[in-house]
């Protein structure tokens, strides 16, 4: 049987899926969805997508799509994954999945009434530089020590990834610290139990704080000491180096080295190098199986918790 998809947001991580679903068996994109419906054509001819709008709405209401994946902007997350859920279809909802925690409580409490499959796209659990460090933890021949973590950019006007204009405000602690602090968790097997936060100067322009810095502690002992900036003119990107017991890695994106800069061969951890596409691989198997995917919203609601307690104390 072959899946039929909604995808809404057709901008620079949307295409990201896009080319992703493209090496998916059975699994096919229907409909299209972003506000500037002359662009959604574009893309939707490039990828023969057949329906296009500027309204999720009306993707909802078509009945053979199945499932939905959400690539739009942050404060349409939670509201987004609920209209999906109502509408019957299962929902995967990039990162973050909520910027205020009582709407991705909204989002669990409906899925766990519905049972639909509904996942968010923590993508780190997915890059195989990350599944490798996993799979030693699970094997119990590594251990977290420490993860120092550096996310930096450079983003002093309002663009995205392919330095288009954004329609929203993109945001250090609900976007970018999320991949962190549930990955932490998520490699040290282990709950975060206490977690502290400082901000730099708020932009005049943009109203959010360009620079953040972030401590976490496991309940294990495990610790996390993670940098952000909107201000580094430099290597852009995340970095993780993971201190553990009997190694040290360094993960950047879907590439792992050893702490000497040594390439580590990933190639065989999945079934492809891709880690968008193995999110996206996941959420179509939860869907074919009836099971709770990896990255389910249940799973990453802890993450959540913890951004709201920061942002607490950053106010």
């Amino acid at each position: 049987m072959t899946i039929k998809v909604a995808l809404a947001g057709a901008g620079a991580f949307g295409i990201k899926h896009l080319d992703g679903i493209k090496n998916i068996d059975d699994v096919e994109v229907v409909s299209l969805v972003s506000r500037d419906l002359g662009k959604t054509r574009e893309v939707a001819d490039r990828y023969g997508i057949p329906h296009v709008s500027t309204e999720l709405a009306d993707s909802l209401a078509i009945d053979e799509v199945d499932a939905v994946i959400l690539c739009t902007p942050t404060q349409m997350h939670a509201s987004q994954s609920i209209a999906c859920l109502e509408a019957g279809k299962h929902v995967q909802v990039e990162i973050p999945l909520c910027d205020v925690l009582a709407e991705g409580e909204k989002v669990v409490a409906l899925q766990k009434q519905t049972g639909l499959v509904a996942m968010c796209g923590h993508t780190r659990r997915f890059n195989p530089s990350h599944q490798f460090v996993h799979q030693k933890v699970q094997a119990g021949t590594f251990n977290i020590q420490q993860m120092d973590v550096q996310t930096y950019f450079f983003r002093r006007s309002n663009m995205n990834a392919l330095g288009q204009p954004r329609s929203w405000t993109d945001h250090l602690l609900w976007h970018h610290a999320a991949h962190t602090v549930d990955l932490f968790a998520y490699q040290a097997g282990s709950p975060i139990v206490k977690a502290n936060a400082i901000q730099g100067p708020i932009h005049k322009d943009l109203g959010i704080a360009m620079d953040m810095s972030i401590q976490l502690k496991a309940a294990n002992g495990a610790i996390c000491t993670l940098s952000l900036s909107f201000n580094n003119d430099g290597p852009l990107g995340t970095f993780f180096r993971y201190i553990g017991d009997s190694a040290t890695y360094i993960a950047r994106y879907d590439d792992l080295y050893t702490g000497k800069e040594e390439k580590i061969d990933v190639s065989q951890v999945a079934v492809s190098t891709n880690g968008i596409e193995l999110q996206d691989r996941e959420f179509f198997a939860a869907i074919r199986e009836g099971r709770e995917p990896n990255a389910s919203v249940a799973q990453v609601l802890p993450c959540y918790q913890v951004l709201h307690d920061l942002e607490l104390q950053l106010t």
